[in-house]
């Protein structure tokens, strides 16, 4: 290797379209952050002097520098020599010497970022330090237990098919999201790290960062890595500053004009057991006795704060409405006032989850008969009852649904993903919904002149097809009207949006004074849930038995102001 000061190559010629990829090169850089060592990155980031930039549009003067052998400190003149290499979507060095100290003490000059950016945007800046100077949102924080990071993004992104049609507008609004998103990272390889640095000091159960939640004062190198652009935190720099833009809110209060309360609620998979065992293939929810009652505990503390007179599930173990069943046993955790709504059938359709509906007998009654129906292929069947209150007047009728995921797994043809935004199986959604309408026409409880409302996870966002349709059937969009255009109650990728519905034909519509969701679980990190993701710690280091996390959708709550007397 040559002698400090030597001609070198310059890292723009290397970032520059990779025409230096596989050659050996030699370059002098400064040393901006080292994440050496097993559990860190095995290696550093170089950026050219400020003195030596070359300053070229769109070209990049950071670059990562793989060095398992090695270690580096910032503010170091370094001369390299190493490999030229395309890794992990970036390009990067790797060494063959042990590098050379020229200098120390030399300060380099972030670069601005600011978001939305383009792509080229970030490859301009790729390996080099940047700051972002935007007070930025938490989109997301799936892996922040798995991995140490977060989503970053100017605003809440949504869903696009949550405000745009499927199609051209879908797609625009993807695109606009997917600029507008930047990892922030912890510099370390490891998965379940001990301490997680995000929120500062640490993350804990009692100490959240939810999605929402706000941060200024991002600095860091931004990388490429595992198709994701990130930004790896500086150590020694001042750490950002989160700020608890969005609490953890208590349970919405009851709207004062309110009859009847009633909740929907996607308890993310349920198993209480059966003749299968928690151990059976079927079961997707806790695998042993510790899980369950973890899990348990937590959907116990939920179904309770709702002061709910009837709430629809969804995701229940789809073995039975008898007392050992899972409705059965939600039912006892409630108390001795609750009942399940029973429809006279041994489970409900073929699929091992199901939804289910429990009343408080207290607070309200059945009205004619409770009922069920066939939906096509993949969908689960609804469950459809009439209720009044207790304390007398007119009567409503519920129908809890929950359509086809959007899961690709075995879809083809016309079920595939056709590119439009609504995901795989739309077409079977659409079959479902045009079949519920025509259903409940025929007034399936016995109890005309009801009103109906259609709850649950029609997994469908709200300018999807099966949501259009039905609103052409005269069921409006409850969530949008009293919710507003920023409603939510499920986080996927970082975007939000409500998959969960609360759907009214004209003659309930009249009577919903409130519709709220109950932000407990789409904020929460995943960790928070009862039981850990495969390889993690066997006892969830986060879990508390509270209703936070409880499941992965926020319940709905639906306050009605029913007249004295039936019409």
């Amino acid at each position: 290797m040559q002698p400090c000061g030597a001609p070198a190559t310059a890292i723009a010629q290397i970032q520059d379209g990779g025409a230096l990829s596989g050659r050996t090169v030699e370059l002098e850089a400064v040393v901006t952050a080292d994440f050496s060592g097993e559990r860190g990155l095995r290696g550093f980031f170089v950026q050219q002097a400020d003195a030596r930039r070359q300053r070229r549009p769109g070209i990049s003067e950071g670059l990562f520098v793989y060095a398992p052998r090695a270690t580096a400190r910032a503010g170091d003149l370094v001369r390299l020599s190493g490999r030229v290499e395309e890794k992990f979507g970036q390009t990067q060095l790797t060494l063959s010497d042990a590098p050379t100290v020229c200098a120390s003490g030399i300060p380099v000059t972030p670069a601005t970022l600011t978001l939305p950016a383009s792509d080229a945007d970030l490859r301009a800046r790729a390996g080099m330090l940047v700051t972002l100077p935007q007070t930025l949102t938490v989109s997301d924080t799936h892996e922040l237990a798995r991995y140490g990071t977060l989503a970053l993004s100017l605003g809440r992104p949504f869903a696009p098919t949550q405000a745009a049609l499927p199609g051209a507008a879908a797609a625009q609004g993807a695109a606009a999201n997917s600029r507008n998103r930047l990892l922030l990272d912890d510099g370390s390889t490891r998965q379940y790290p001990e301490v997680v640095p995000y929120p500062p000091p640490q993350l804990a159960a009692t100490h959240p960062l939810r999605a929402g939640d706000t941060v200024s004062g991002v600095a860091g190198v931004l990388e490429m890595r595992h198709g994701q652009w990130r930004l790896q935190p500086v150590r020694g720099a001042r750490a950002p500053a989160f700020q608890a833009t969005n609490p953890r809110p208590g349970v919405p209060a009851r709207h004062p004009a309110a009859t009847l309360r009633v909740a929907a609620f996607n308890l993310q998979n349920y198993f209480n057991g059966g003749s299968g065992g928690l151990a059976s293939a079927d079961n997707r929810g806790a695998r042993s006795a510790a899980a369950l009652a973890r899990q348990e505990a937590k959907l116990a503390a939920a179904l309770h704060a709702l002061d709910a007179d009837v709430i629809g599930l969804m995701e229940l173990q789809n073995n039975g409405f008898g007392p050992d069943g899972a409705a059965g046993q939600l039912a006892a955790r409630l108390g001795p006032d609750w009942r399940v709504v029973d429809p006279g059938t041994p489970a409900l359709g073929g699929d091992v989850i199901a939804v289910g509906l429990l009343y408080n007998a207290r607070a309200a009654e059945i009205v004619g008969r409770a009922a069920t129906t066939w939906l096509g292929a993949r969908n689960r069947q609804p469950l459809a009852a009439s209720f009044r209150a207790k304390a007398g007047g007119a009567p409503v009728t519920v129908v809890v649904n929950h359509l086809k995921s959007k899961n690709c797994m075995e879809a083809g043809g016309a079920q595939a993903d056709q590119g439009d935004g609504q995901g795989c199986w739309n077409p079977s959604r659409m079959q479902a919904a045009g079949a519920l309408a025509d259903w409940l026409a025929t007034v399936p409880t016995g109890a005309p002149g009801a009103g109906v409302l259609v709850i649950g996870d029609l997994n469908s966002y709200a300018m999807e097809d099966p949501v259009r349709l039905l609103a052409r059937r005269g069921y409006a969009d409850m969530v949008a009207k009293l919710a507003g255009p920023h409603a939510y109650s499920y986080v996927y990728n970082g975007q939000a949006g409500y998959l969960d519905h609360v759907l009214a034909d004209a003659a309930a519509a009249r009577h919903v004074v409130a519709v709220q969701a109950w932000h407990i679980n789409a904020d929460e990190p995943a960790a928070f849930s009862y039981a850990p993701a495969p390889g993690a710690p066997s006892v969830p280091a986060y879990y508390a038995p509270d209703a936070y996390r409880s499941s992965d959708h926020d319940p709905l709550l639906i306050d009605l102001a029913l007249p004295t007397a039936s019409p």
